[in-house]
């Protein structure tokens, strides 16, 4: 089984979401948590963009134990020694050294050749190499960068001194037959794709992140890249949480280890959140609300019978407490049943034929039944018998 690295970007590129402006001391509590939380790297910031990212970077340098901490430089030996400075009380560091490669970038961001992008890869890889053992470098756009180029981009920062290649999709552009083609034929052509670690950094513009990235490691990539909660640019990044339930769901399949603790999963996905000042959508995969709520009368049915027939993942595995089963106008008579017991209601099926209807024509007139409308609804009935039209009246217009 292969281990796969966690590389988070939250404090970089999840920062960059509009609106999102982590104070230093919330960087430093974000990095300590992520620790907790087991990722391999934490990518603190862009050191050279202002002296906040700079002190931020130097802070969550010496807050960290035992985490790699690296800094985002743009192929310049001013942002390199920018980097070097912010990490220098880092116990474990790395560089993350970056130029566009793609034939849109080169020609009218850049404004260079592939003579002087090859060039400049070479330089600043060199260079960084002087103050750091560990230099990643990643071809910005990748994914929409010539094969061919790509290659001779990544190779030539292998020769430099790189030991972590970062294949970047900056715009969410790839799909995951695609992407896996890629990883392919960089194994094909570049004879040391063994020796040093592949990563995956995958936008999701168009919905394709998580696959991306699980197509990546499919096709030789020991490194993913990502935020919390999929924050970031535009529609974000590859939420790290979706891909480490993944590893943890189908390790059959993927058949790889890493240093993730899942039980501090809803923990790291809540502080980003509070943080970022950005809700967690209700239906977002692992850490959303309603992943483990079931309302479906069949569902609830199968649950409370053995819960794997509709749940892969445990909320007690993601840090989150038991799964609810929430009443409403899809529930059957079961969980009905079963909440009334837990509410201290003895009652038994022959009675929820008389029970059941009363609580449907309740849930028609409302989004939920809570346990207050239960205990009214019960409470009607004794006094009032079985008469659905009191008992329905006297609960819906509490």
């Amino acid at each position: 089984m292969k281990k796969i690295q966690f590389f988070d970007t939250t404090l970089r590129d999840g920062e960059q979401t509009i609106g999102v402006n982590f104070s230093i001391q919330q960087k430093v509590a974000i990095a300590k948590q992520l620790e907790k939380w087991g990722v391999d790297v934490i990518e603190a910031g862009f050191p050279i963009a202002s002296p906040q990212d700079f002190e931020a970077v130097a802070a969550v340098s010496k807050a960290v134990d035992h985490t790699m901490i690296t800094g985002l430089a743009r192929c310049k030996n001013a942002d390199i020694d920018s980097c070097t400075k912010a990490t220098k009380d880092a116990a474990i560091k790395q560089i993350h050294v970056f130029i566009a490669t793609s034939p849109i970038h080169r020609e009218s961001k850049l404004h260079m050749t592939k003579e002087q992008v090859i060039e400049s890869i070479r330089a600043h890889v060199s260079y960084a190499k002087q103050f750091f053992d560990i230099v990643q470098f990643s071809p910005e756009d990748a994914t929409r960068t010539e094969l061919d180029f790509l290659a001779e981009a990544c190779q030539t920062a292998i020769d430099a001194g790189a030991t972590v290649i970062n294949i970047a999709d900056t715009v969410g552009y790839t799909n995951p037959i695609e992407y896996g083609h890629l990883f392919q034929y960089l194994q094909q052509h570049i004879q040391q794709f063994d020796d040093i670690i592949f990563s995956s950094h995958c936008h999701n513009d168009l919905g394709m992140a998580t696959a991306n990235t699980l197509a990546a490691i499919e096709n030789g990539a020991t490194r993913v890249e990502g935020t919390i909660n999929g924050i970031g640019e535009h529609a974000g990044n590859v939420a790290l949480e979706q891909i480490a339930a993944n590893f943890y769901v189908r390790k059959d399949y993927y058949q790889c280890t890493d240093n993730i603790n899942m039980k501090e999963t809803k923990q790291t996905s809540e502080m980003v959140s509070n943080f970022a000042q950005m809700q967690v959508a209700n239906n977002q995969p692992v850490t959303g609300v309603n992943c483990f709520s079931i309302e479906s009368g069949i569902h609830q049915d199968g649950y409370l019978k053995n819960p794997q027939t509709y749940e892969i993942l445990t909320p007690e595995t993601v840090g989150m407490k038991a799964t609810a089963l929430p009443l409403g106008k899809l529930s059957g008579s079961h969980a009905i049943m079963v909440k009334l017991n837990e509410m201290g209601y003895d009652v038994n099926r022959e009675e929820m034929r008389t029970i059941f209807p009363i609580f449907k024509r309740i849930a028609d007139q409302t989004k939920l039944v809570s346990e207050d409308d239960l205990h009214r609804m019960m409470t009607a009935i004794a006094k009032d018998g079985a008469c659905e039209e009191t008992v329905v009246k006297e609960v819906v217009s509490a």
